[in-house]
């Protein structure tokens, strides 16, 4: 097993060594592949997800796999000549005329493991990324996808030799070994929980990963927000993927005065939205699907004021005790806890207490509160007035902090991840380096304010 996997990445490596910088031609060539490979095949993406899943809606697929990969390829293949040339670098007075530029280097050789709750773009949305950076990929797709898994196990290989592109397919144990390998970079979404493992496993090799973890991220409900449009936005936010996403919505924030409020336009926004199966999402697994019901039952046990239309529309769960296992786990799922707050302050001191989130939601348009917000708050993203939306934009880094994860990857974030920002001096025949050379005069190093 292990040593099939090995054989692999000495495969990519020796290729890599061969031709160890892609010309722009062959890496924008690779990224049309990659997109003609998701554009000619749409119908088999489509039928492999929702097989996975048992039921999801294929405008959701269309949007969240489908036409967010082919956007982003889009996007960097049209930058991708401005991202790879060398760029200057100041260089101090005392050391001119010498010159000073940062090139971009490949790394080599780029792990990806990727998640099952949107299989087939958090697969290739890093991949973009490393091939546009001129590296090799390996992806080793969850096993709780597993004809999503087959599909991209079959199609990379007639788009890609396994010299540029491979699939490892497997359960835990295949996983286990592919994070250990000697990758140049590792890339791991998932839980944060693995996410440590996998973190231990490369940090032995001392191997730079990337790692997008989620979290509890929060949603915080200003006083001046419209109701409505706050609420259209979290169920939008919550509904898609029946939860099942790392930026979802994980919670809600509302002063007290304006809960009832809220939840009128949370029920309103539920019906308008989520009125029938039609754009339903299923569980993955009869366990994911249990759990998710699970944390929403123990809440009613405990007494907790429960609103729920149905088994496919988010279930708003209203003020859920903090030992509450939907308040200390990351729900992935269809249950929307809604926390009432004294004031802002205390909004701001609830989520400030807690693991710094992979996004932080927040309905306001007081750039006064904005601005507080952006200064004393950490998170992956900040995003204003809406939810998930700022993952469809290229050009802003996608990634967590702290235990939503390191690392951030997207458009030019992601290709400067996935390479060697290496620093190039240049010095002139015109220096005059040899007067700081020994024997040091005075004179000089007084000049030059040494000492």
């Amino acid at each position: 097993m292990k040593r099939d996997l090995m054989r692999l990445l000495h495969t990519q490596r020796h290729a890599f060594g061969q031709a160890p910088f892609p010309s722009l031609r062959l890496r924008r060539e690779r990224l049309a592949r990659l997109a003609r490979m998701t554009k000619h095949h749409q119908r088999e993406i489509i039928q492999a997800i929702q097989t996975d899943f048992g039921k999801r809606s294929e405008t959701e697929i269309r949007l969240a796999e489908i036409n967010a990969v082919l956007h982003a390829i889009r996007h960097t293949r049209r930058n991708l000549w401005h991202w790879m040339r060398p760029y200057a670098a100041n260089m101090p007075w005392r050391l001119w005329p010498a010159r000073a530029r940062i090139a971009p280097q490949p790394l080599g050789v780029v792990g990806i493991m990727s998640p099952w709750n949107y299989p087939w773009s958090l697969a290739l949305m890093p991949a973009i990324d490393a091939v546009a950076a001129g590296n090799s990929v390996m992806i080793k797709p969850s096993e709780h996808a597993p004809n999503t898994s087959a599909l991209l196990a079959k199609l990379v290989p007639q788009y890609f030799t396994d010299e540029e592109v491979c699939v490892v397919e497997g359960g835990p144990e295949i996983a286990k070994a592919f994070s250990a390998l000697p990758f140049d970079h590792l890339v791991f979404t998932g839980s944060t929980a693995v996410g440590r493992q996998v973190a231990l496993a490369a940090a032995e090799q001392l191997i730079p990963v990337t790692l997008e973890l989620g979290g509890k991220s929060p949603a915080i409900v200003a006083s001046d927000a419209d109701l409505d449009r706050a609420a259209a936005s979290i169920i939008f936010g919550k509904g898609m993927n029946a939860g099942q996403t790392c930026i979802a919505p994980d919670y809600v924030l509302v002063e007290s005065r304006h809960l009832e409020a809220l939840i009128q336009a949370l029920s309103r926004a539920i019906e308008q939205q989520r009125p029938s199966d039609k754009e339903a999402t299923g569980f993955v697994s009869p366990h994911h699907q249990k759990r998710s019901e699970r944390l929403i039952a123990q809440a009613r046990d405990h007494g907790c004021r429960i609103i729920d239309i149905g088994q496919h529309a988010p279930a708003l769960v209203i003020d859920p005790t903090q030992n509450l296992e939907l308040m200390q786990e990351e729900i992935f799922g269809r249950a929307l806890p809604l926390i009432s707050v004294k004031n802002i302050d205390d909004a701001i001191t609830f989520v400030n207490t807690r693991p710094h989130p992979l996004a932080l939601y927040a309905f306001t348009d007081n750039k006064l509160l904005q601005t507080t917000l952006r200064h004393t708050t950490r998170s992956g993203a900040l995003v204003f007035n809406e939810t998930l939306l700022h993952h469809a934009v290229p050009s802003l880094p996608f990634g967590g902090v702290g235990e939503s994860g390191m690392g951030a990857y997207h458009g030019r974030h992601g290709f400067e991840r996935f390479s060697h920002l290496r620093g190039i001096f240049y010095q002139s025949r015109r220096a005059s380096s040899s007067l700081v050379r020994p024997p040091y005069k005075r004179w000089l190093l007084k000049l030059l304010r040494i000492g």
